[in-house]
């Protein structure tokens, strides 16, 4: 097992990273810090981990509440039903919520905790490769609105993030590849190694070699836990996990949250801040290759939904790091090396809009 810490003073926490660790009871004991807690998983996921996970809860007071599957159903209602679930099981102040699943569950479940009484402890159980490399480290918590993307949420840090590296076996290839693009993410924006070595290595990922899942994991939170302590509320260097990400939101958003997984949107969104980074001539055309290049081999989408340049520049414009009416975009400006900015040609921005999406 390896163990991580996001230093963020007394909201501190570990990321434990390793095989088995669901059904240990004395990771749970020694990190939850509640007696009482509520799990919060899908129909999808429950069938496959939630026994060994009541087995690492022995002892605990736990209540099950098993949501539908999807993004589709991150919204309100379903985070009323959380809510709901906890007052039933008389969750108190004292008591925890248990998030077992991929990045959907993991934002209403930490969301509901953030909420509840005011806030109370939730572990991080992510069952996905995206989930545990991304969105179940740094205290992100939220859902969707139909005009956009996480638009109401939280700040919330996790009591723990609990990786079981064994939960990936049972991912499909389409859901594995999704989260080596949040993988492919971190090379880009902090580590030019990191990005050479997945061109090297993306074939023992495809085939879940556990070492190189287990190194390719642990680096990418270590980049991100790094990130997360120095700039916890996305002020400022924060927003460069970001990248890909303004457009991949509109991708689906405009989809219905339905057709396109977070990390394929987020893949193809990734190419096109590279591609406008190109057009904006801070970056070299051959670094494009690279990305493209990379994001075939995980087998990831490199073309984006023709939904038309003005409908995608409209749901950008609901983006969380809009400022003062102008988009802040995350560039590169070589590999390793992202820069979030507002200081971009426009005019450059719709061409690029135009050549992905169509008119």
């Amino acid at each position: 097992m390896q163990q991580l810490t996001i230093d963020l003073g007394a909201r501190s926490y570990p990321i434990l990273i390793g095989p088995g660790l669901l059904s240990r009871r004395e990771v749970f004991e020694r990190h939850l810090g509640a007696r009482a807690a509520l799990i919060v998983t899908d129909e999808t996921v429950a069938p496959l981990h939630l026994q060994a996970l009541r087995a690492g809860l022995q002892g605990f007071k736990t209540s099950v509440l098993q949501l539908p599957d999807g993004e589709r159903f991150k919204t309100l209602d379903t985070l009323a039903t959380v809510l709901d679930a906890l007052v039933e099981g008389r969750i108190h102040r004292d008591g925890a919520v248990i998030a077992l699943g991929g990045g959907v569950v993991g934002d209403i479940a930490g969301f509901a905790a953030a909420c509840y009484q005011r806030g109370i402890a939730c572990a991080q159980v992510p069952t996905t490769l995206l989930a545990q490399v991304d969105s179940s480290v740094g205290g992100k918590t939220g859902v969707n609105h139909p005009g956009g993307k996480n638009l109401i949420g939280a700040f919330h840090q996790p009591a723990c993030v609990i990786s079981d590296t064994a939960t990936l076996n049972t991912l499909t290839l389409r859901e594995l590849r999704a989260g080596i693009a949040e993988i492919i993410k971190y090379g880009l924006i902090h580590d030019a190694a990191f990005f050479d070595w997945l061109e090297q290595s993306m074939h023992l990922l495809l085939a879940r070699d556990p070492q190189a899942l287990a190194y390719a994991i642990e680096r990418s939170c270590r980049i991100k836990a790094d990130i997360v302590a120095a700039d916890e509320r996305e002020q400022g260097r924060r927003a460069l996990l970001n990248l890909g990400h303004t457009f991949g939101h509109a991708i689906e958003a405009a989809t219905g949250y339905s057709e396109w997984l977070h990390g394929e949107a987020v893949g193809v969104g990734m190419l096109i801040a590279t591609a406008l980074s190109v057009r904006l001539q801070q970056l070299d055309a051959s670094t494009l290759e690279r990305v493209r290049g990379v994001l075939q081999q995980a087998g990831l989408p490199v073309q984006a939904p023709r939904i038309g340049a003005t409908r995608a520049a409209e749901l950008m414009a609901l983006d969380k790091k809009v400022m003062a009416g102008r988009i802040r975009l995350v560039l590169l400006d070589g590999i390793g090396a992202a820069r979030i900015t507002a200081d971009y040609d426009t005019q450059v921005l719709q061409h690029t809009l135009r050549e992905y999406f169509g008119d």
